[in-house]
């Protein structure tokens, strides 16, 4: 409910009402609600001396992080990518090839369907952590990626408008993996997540931060 924004940023959490929501004893939900605040989805707000949960805000500064802690996860599993068998690499790039073919031709469609775009482009993202990530950096990508997922379906169809800047940033990724050349492949995702990282800037400096005091 945090992720898709049923939830939305700064709400109060009552667990009482959560519970009666998901159809669940408070014991379950006082659990799930410690290992939210434990990721960063969930924090305490002070108010009146009063404690309260609140769903985490969407602010420049977390965007910041979560878009570089990303980053650099799928740039470790980049590497190990990179001294796969040529073979295995080959199928792989062309695996990403026909997700970003799918991505560059929605670009073209109007309207342009952000959901659509959305899986597409995560599918193209969890195929190069299931190839290269091990149990520890994929573990941690399937804790910080859904952070991230917040924000892209928050400001989606404002980023819609520069899908082909990204349709082209995928691009040098898979040829670097095609090619087998592990500074260019790093690099190449470092720049896609940082450059998602401006465009997502730029929106919330239009549009504002969401859930913040």
């Amino acid at each position: 409910m945090i992720v898709r924004g049923n939830l939305p940023p700064g709400a109060w959490i009552v667990e009482s009402e959560i519970a009666e929501r998901l159809g669940l004893s408070r014991t379950p939900i006082r659990g799930a609600l410690q290992w939210l605040h434990r990721d960063g989805y969930v924090i305490e707000h002070k108010q009146n001396r009063k404690t309260r949960s609140v769903v985490a805000p969407l602010t420049l500064e977390d965007a910041r992080e979560l878009y570089s802690i990303v980053g650099h996860l799928e740039s470790l599993a980049g590497a190990t990518v990179v001294t796969l068998p040529r073979v295995r690499r080959a199928k792989l790039a062309d695996e990403l090839h026909t997700l970003n073919e799918k991505l560059n031709s929605i670009a073209s469609q109007r309207p342009v369907d952000p959901r659509r775009v959305f899986d597409i482009d995560k599918e193209f993202h969890a195929r190069i952590i299931a190839s290269g990530g091990g149990r520890r950096v994929t573990a941690l990508h399937d804790s910080v990626r859904p952070q991230v997922d917040r924000y892209w379906r928050l400001y989606a169809s404002s980023i819609i408008g520069e899908l082909r800047v990204s349709v082209s940033e995928h691009g040098d990724i898979i040829r670097a993996i095609r090619k087998g050349e592990s500074v260019a492949v790093t690099t190449a995702l470092e720049r896609n997540w940082s450059g998602g990282f401006d465009r997502i800037s730029r929106l919330i400096d239009i549009f504002g931060e969401r859930g913040s005091w």
